[in-house]
């Protein structure tokens, strides 16, 4: 295994970027492989400590990467778009469908801290037992105990793959020390690694952990930006509930005009203003039935 020289940056306003040399190794056994994915966990915390990086908002967008993974794993056409529409224009009385379901499931995961409570919300198919049981099976250092949480329920149950990377989440995030879990793992497996075992699964997530990881410093960096952009231009706004709806903006992947605390004309204005000013995209491409974004 070779290491290219460190990338250090001299803008100390900026996120520190991932170390060039865990993006540029290439490992092929186990002990280097959890190396990289050790340094790689270990960036992304300091990442994650600092203050102007949106955290619910980039564990929200990150779920929404995770949802997409998990549809892609059942072999289900639905992408990021799709996703979000299923969820996102919801009426009430509607279902979501499986799709919109995955979807749910993981941003339930990453609202509220990490607690068998928390977990049974995302997963209301799971009696708080099994998820108690699971959690529990996890011993060792972070990634080692995901992996065993991750084996441990889909031993159990095969079929419950969003169930047992969500657990496989917690168990990280637990063993990490964060308060909530941040979606790392699903986006960087494939759907063979759900078949392995001991260390052949435990390599594949390490592996997932440091293209994850990686990805998820590169959002974290374009969301800080985003949001100190839709901060800056906050005080242009002049309609009543424009601080709510920013801070609306500031923890969700995608907001529809009628679920601002405006009224529809109102709402949908507020939109239009936020995208001439850059603080905001339009996030479906459509005239009508539309989403915005950080």
């Amino acid at each position: 295994m070779t290491f290219a020289l460190p990338d250090h940056i001299s803008d100390l306003d900026t996120l520190p970027r991932m170390p060039a040399w865990v993006t540029s190794a290439r490992a092929e056994t186990l002990e280097d492989v959890a190396f990289l994915s050790g340094a790689a966990l270990s960036h992304l915390h300091l990442v994650l400590e600092r203050a102007d990086v949106p955290q619910a908002l980039l564990r929200d967008r990150l779920a929404l990467r995770e949802a997409e993974a998990c549809v892609a794993f059942s072999g289900r056409p639905e992408r990021a778009g799709e996703l979000r529409d299923a969820v996102h224009l919801l009426r009430p009385g509607d279902l979501p469908g499986p799709a919109g379901e995955t979807y749910l499931a993981w941003r339930h995961a990453v609202e509220r801290p990490v607690s068998i409570k928390a977990l049974g919300r995302a997963l209301p198919s799971l009696e708080p037992g099994p998820i108690a049981a699971w959690l529990d099976a996890g011993q060792g250092a972070p990634v080692a105990r995901a992996a065993m949480v991750m084996e441990a329920a889909l031993g159990a149950a095969p079929r419950l793959e969003v169930a047992a990377l969500i657990l496989a989440g917690a168990a990280l995030a637990r063993a990490l020390g964060w308060d909530h879990l941040v979606p790392l793992m699903a986006a960087g497996l494939k759907r063979a690694d759900l078949r392995e075992r001991g260390d052949d699964l435990r390599l594949a997530c390490h592996r997932a952990l440091v293209s994850s990881a990686v990805e998820a410093v590169r959002q974290a960096a374009d969301l800080a930006r985003r949001a100190a952009h839709l901060k800056a231009v906050a005080p242009k706004l002049r309609a009543k509930g424009a601080s709510d709806a920013v801070a609306m903006f500031l923890t969700r992947d995608a907001v529809a005009p009628s679920a601002l605390p405006l009224p529809d004309r109102a709402a949908r204005r507020l939109c239009d203003r936020l995208v001439d000013l850059g603080a905001v995209r339009e996030l479906t491409g459509r005239d009508t039935f539309r989403l915005y974004g950080v």
